[in-house]
């Protein structure tokens, strides 16, 4: 947590660069949109902010907690300007417009140099100060303002998938494939091994306007050339790979039916990971890996085994719930993390909208595993490519996210040998489809 301020602002760490390293990047940023929008004098609204606004107003337990965590955030010097002394968001009416606005644009290429943290998150970035509140933590929490977050997101989704989304996407100094964006991208990529141009890694065409991407969507997920990433020992069934192209982040075992996952050591709660599905029992006492993908990642998912797809459903959850260890709703008193979503991996297992795609391995040692897709924020659109009794090979596609990224899960059942799995202190992503454990009958 970041410790008390005066006048320096601390740096805070970020898993998988989603959110900026520094509170003054991020206070830069949304101010600049916060100018922007209230520079305009046309505040027409898009349709669905017109019935967030309606809901809002008119429903007494929702105003009540918009209201009250927007009042909730100190109105000190680290929430009340961003550096430039552009006035940050303070009531729903201001929230509205900002958002309003960012249903119509596409994420850019932010030049803050290696900064891309609010790439894919624009909404998230306006949310950060009232979720980390008591009452953010309700509102975030409220089965309809869920409900209506979930329609403003498909909104801007439907915008993104647009070719007006593609605009971000020429060679110019704030778009994608200028030459910091493309550099980017193409060291991700490359995970310090290799040095392809980004041509070469991933089906396009850059004879074409945009690389040949016809939206933002297009972009975000591409998909890389044959052989770029290989399945590791395809004939050995005893070889787990990687179901996301990801950075370690945890590993977990002999976990619970039910725990404490709102507390600050986040432990996995089994049954509410897995939304109190019937297969759930299974699990108890196994195994877990998540790992987390970055931005800047390829966001598809492939199959870590071969076998039967006995489930592939998902599971409606919420969009910006942080637990209240992250802001002011703690005991212990400290500010509000402004990355408060990406440190709480764990918690988000088990509140998120997420994916679950359970698998019966060929490999008896392995048996039925899952697979969870876990959405975060803006990247709550979780698309499963596969269907319940369809067979599948290791490595072969079983989804992606849209729009942005997040983390991912795999479980195991109690009694399986599985280990090798990557050292969590890795500061770099993990190949799709490369080795990342070993099951031993």
């Amino acid at each position: 947590m970041p410790h008390k301020y005066g006048k320096h602002t601390p740096r805070l760490h970020k898993v998988g660069k989603w959110m900026p390293s520094t509170l003054d990047s991020h206070h830069e940023w949304l101010g600049g949109v916060i100018a922007h929008v209230d520079r305009k004098t046309d505040h027409k609204l898009h349709p669905v902010m017109k019935e967030f606004e309606h809901l809002i107003e008119t429903n007494t337990r929702v105003y009540l907690l918009i209201e009250a965590m927007f009042k909730e955030v100190p109105r000190n010097r680290i929430y009340a300007t961003d550096p430039t002394g552009c006035p940050q968001i303070r009531d729903y009416k201001h929230m509205i417009r900002v958002l309003n606005y960012l249903l119509t644009t596409a994420p850019s290429w932010g030049d803050f140099t290696n900064r891309v943290g609010l790439v894919g998150l624009p909404i998230n970035a306006v949310l950060d100060w009232p979720m980390g509140t008591p009452s953010g933590y309700a509102a975030f929490l409220d089965p309809e303002i869920n409900a209506m977050l979930k329609k403003v997101l498909n909104a801007w989704g439907e915008y993104l998938q647009s070719p007006e989304s593609a605009y971000v996407l020429d060679d110019s100094q704030y778009a994608w494939f200028g030459d910091t964006g493309k550099n980017s991208l193409v060291t991700v990529a490359n995970l310090g091994k290799t040095e392809y141009p980004f041509e070469d890694m991933f089906v396009c065409d850059p004879s074409q306007k945009y690389h040949g991407y016809k939206s933002w969507d297009d972009f975000f997920t591409r998909v890389f050339r044959s052989g770029i990433r290989p399945v590791a020992s395809p004939d050995d069934d005893n070889v787990i790979v990687n179901a996301c192209e990801s950075q370690p982040y945890k590993v977990a075992r002999s976990i619970k039916k039910r725990d404490v996952f709102w507390i600050k050591s986040q432990p996995y709660s089994v049954f509410d990971m897995l939304a109190h599905d019937s297969l759930a029992e299974q699990f108890v006492g196994g195994t877990v890996y998540q790992a987390f993908l970055s931005a800047l990642s390829y966001h598809r998912w492939h199959a870590p085994v071969s076998g039967r797809v006995v489930k592939a459903y998902v599971v409606d959850g919420t969009y910006y719930s942080e637990p209240l260890f992250e802001g002011l709703g703690d005991v212990h008193p400290h500010n509000i993390d402004a990355i408060g979503e990406v440190t709480a991996q764990e918690y988000i297992t088990a509140v998120a909208t997420r994916a679950l795609i359970f698998i019966e391995s060929d490999n008896p040692a392995i048996g039925l595993m899952a697979f969870l897709g876990i959405g975060m924020c803006e990247v709550s659109t979780c698309d499963i490519t596969v269907s319940e009794g369809q067979h599948i090979k290791k490595g072969d596609e079983l989804g992606m996210f849209h729009f942005g990224g997040s983390s991912h899960c795999l479980l195991f059942r109690k009694g399986v040998n599985v280990n090798g799995f990557p050292s969590t202190e890795a500061d770099q992503n993990v190949p799709v489809r490369s080795q990342i454990a070993v099951v031993s009958p």
